[in-house]
């Protein structure tokens, strides 16, 4: 006779979603400090790989179109960091719209939610490039550490303690004293570069922002899956999902630093290699 499976309770995720952290942040680590064209190559096809989960979620009976769609990603993002790093911005602003624009062609319900965040997903990826070819490894380290902390303390707070919900329209899982611990543990990730790094101690201020944005674009992303009528975007990442699932915060947080730059001078960690 088989035994009935145990039921998974709140912790049931627990250690595939550590194992799968652990790898990608040692995957990742390695790449931040790398730098250069390994560090790129590797934005390049993350952000293929969420533009094609992107697809898939707004077309699933186009799964060609979505693989094209995803590729046609890496290989403009290629293209527009080449414009970047020649300063020809204009053109590589215009560049970013390709990938998406070229996912329009056909039949995809959300078509102005594809084509915005889709583009949203691309300026992410080049963001993320040239944050880390003029602010270094450190400011790269310190984004995602503030992603990281947020999302960690956030997860554990919210299955711990419960509570109001922060969305419930949107995200029904997310809970005030999750969010809360997130911005709590942003804090002190900015707290430890301002002591360590030679930061502003503005960086103390900023990273809760930073981890709202992050939370935001999670929020977003969530959004999107309702809409799709999915839970995941892939299932590529045993224990997160997509990989959309898992760098949607990361998106956030990256758009919210080109924002804020453009508006002023942050108080960023000092240059690291």
């Amino acid at each position: 006779m088989t035994r009935p499976e145990k039921p998974k309770g709140r912790w049931g995720d627990l250690r595939r979603r550590m194992i799968s952290a652990v790898i990608m942040l040692s995957v990742g680590g390695i790449e931040v400090w790398l730098g250069g064209v390994p560090f790129a190559l590797l934005v390049m096809a993350l952000t293929g790989l969420m533009l094609w989960e992107l697809a898939r979620m707004t077309a699933p009976s186009r799964p060609v179109a979505s693989v094209v769609v995803g590729l046609a990603a890496s290989a403009v993002l290629m293209g527009v960091l080449a414009l970047v790093f020649q300063e020809d911005m204009m053109v590589a602003l215009a560049g970013l719209a390709l990938a998406p624009a070229a996912g329009l062609i056909g039949a995809r319900r959300d078509r102005r939610i594809f084509f915005t965040y889709g583009i949203a997903l691309m300026a992410a990826g080049a963001g993320l490039v040239m944050l880390r070819e003029e602010g270094g490894s450190v400011a790269i380290l310190w984004l995602i550490l503030v992603v990281v902390a947020s999302d960690v303390l956030g997860y554990f707070a919210g299955r711990s303690f419960g509570g109001p919900k922060f969305w419930p329209a949107v995200s029904p899982n997310k809970t005030w004293s999750g969010t809360v611990a997130g911005w709590a543990g942003a804090a002190i990730v900015g707290l430890g570069f301002s002591i360590a790094a030679g930061a502003g101690w503005g960086l103390i201020i900023l990273s809760p922002v930073i981890a709202l944005a992050g939370q935001l674009g999670d929020i977003v992303e969530s959004w999107i899956k309702r809409r799709s009528g999915v839970k995941d975007s892939s299932s590529l990442i045993p224990g997160h999902g997509g990989v959309l699932d898992r760098f949607d915060a990361l998106t956030g947080a990256v758009l919210a630093v080109l924002v804020l730059g453009m508006l002023g001078d942050l108080p960023l960690p000092e240059l690291g290699n």
